[in-house]
């Protein structure tokens, strides 16, 4: 694309400025209810939108709290919230923050933990999503800053334990950079996208991410365990279903991440090696160390129940799947299937070269596969469209979409 090639031509002509710290420096980190009233004033007294963005403890610990809230607005600054010991005393913010589009990086991420604070965005713009829309194929913040407003960010601190307390004033440094920008990253984006025709496609992806509901709870999440393709049977995989539950009441209690409470790697191991003794199971990579000694007894009672199981509580040798089969396995199953997706992704990439997207942003792979697995009875653009719509997909999609997938499944009908 254009913009975004002369974009890149200009980065490469001048280095990025690096950006060690906020213009008006980093801010101390609000804690207690009369700091965030006045940070609240100040952002009310604020103009334009309003850029938002937490940290998180993933892996560290289990619950995927906000343990870190930064928001900046033109002529209000930045600010930094402990939202933990404010938890009860939000409602301004909320109030604040009701008034104004939030403009986030990759939102989806971030909306679920502001959600558990009672903090709802009455409008968005997702500026990750924005920059996939625009045609960009790196989309991390660093590099879209870089590329559209010549600066380099700080990085490095993103994986941390922001449960820590008190947090350091480098990673609060970083903490503020990640919205010093966001503002100024969404205007550009805006305007490319605006340019390229796609900005009313980024709004109504933008208004897809805000009020999609919280996503349904996989099941049988234990078939997930790191290196469980090695269990060969189903007491084995009853072993490592027990296992798993029994680390996950574990890290729930802790509020661990349950890699902190047991590796995958260590399910794995103690399942194969069947011991049936505490010192056998203790002889064991992890399981010999001083921590990990203490519970050693509570693992070796759910190995053994698991082996004790009666074969109609064993869990299934493949995993359930309400979907479709792997693509590799159509030819065999229905090969007219595997022509109907072949003939449609084919379409779909052409489509989607041709408007200088990502193919999966132009229709999500799983609703192509379901579609072309079990068609709609009516196969014509409009039956198409339907069916689309009903599966979720955008009006922008289903406008370029339907004709092209109607097209592949009357080539095999």
């Amino acid at each position: 694309m254009e913009n975004a090639d002369h974009a890149s031509e200009t980065l490469e002509e001048s280095a990025p400025i690096p950006l060690t710290e906020p213009a008006g420096g980093t801010p101390p980190v609000i804690s207690d209810a009369a700091a965030l009233r006045e940070a609240c004033d100040a952002l009310a007294a604020g103009s334009g939108s309003i850029a938002v963005d937490t940290e998180r403890a993933s892996g560290y610990r289990y619950w995927p709290k906000a343990y870190l809230v930064q928001v900046r607005r033109e002529g209000a600054g930045t600010f930094l919230i402990d939202p933990i010991p404010v938890r009860d005393e939000l409602k301004p913010l909320a109030e604040v923050l009701s008034g104004a589009e939030w403009v986030l990086h990759a939102a989806s991420q971030d909306l679920p933990c502001l959600a558990e604070l009672d903090l709802h965005p009455p409008s968005l713009f997702d500026t990750e999503l924005a920059g996939r829309l625009a045609g960009y194929e790196r989309v991390a913040l660093g590099t879209l800053v870089e590329v559209l407003l010549g600066y380099q960010l700080e990085k490095g601190h993103s994986a941390a334990d922001w449960s820590k307390r008190p947090l350091p004033p480098d990673w609060l440094n970083y903490a503020a950079l990640d919205v010093e920008l966001l503002v100024p990253l969404r205007e550009k984006l805006e305007a490319e996208l605006s340019a390229q025709g796609k900005l009313e496609w980024a709004q109504q992806e933008f208004e897809a991410v805000r009020t999609a509901p919280p996503p349904a709870p996989r099941a049988e999440p234990w078939r997930r365990t790191s290196g469980i393709h090695k269990i060969r049977t189903a007491k084995g995989l009853a072993a490592v279903r027990a296992l798993w539950e029994a680390r996950d009441e574990q890290a729930r209690k802790r509020d661990r991440a349950p890699s902190r409470v047991l590796p995958d790697s260590a399910i794995i191991n103690a399942v194969l090696a069947d011991p049936r003794t505490i010192a056998e199971l203790q002889e064991l990579p992890v399981f010999s160390g001083r921590v990990q000694r203490r519970y050693t007894n509570n693992w070796l009672r759910h190995l053994q129940a698991a082996r004790v199981l009666p074969s109609s509580e064993l869990p299934s040798p493949s995993v359930p799947n309400d979907g479709p089969p792997p693509p590799n396995r159509w030819a065999d199953k229905d090969p007219d299937a595997a022509a109907r997706l072949s003939a449609a992704r084919a379409a779909l990439t052409t489509l989607a070269e041709h408007h200088r997207l990502p193919v999966e942003n132009l229709l999500l792979p799983d609703l192509l596969r379901r579609t072309c697995w079990r068609p709609p009875e009516d196969l014509s653009p409009e039956g198409v469209a339907a069916t689309l719509r009903e599966n979720g997909a955008r009006p922008w999609q289903v406008e370029l979409t339907a004709a092209e997938i109607s097209k592949a499944l009357h080539a095999t009908a």
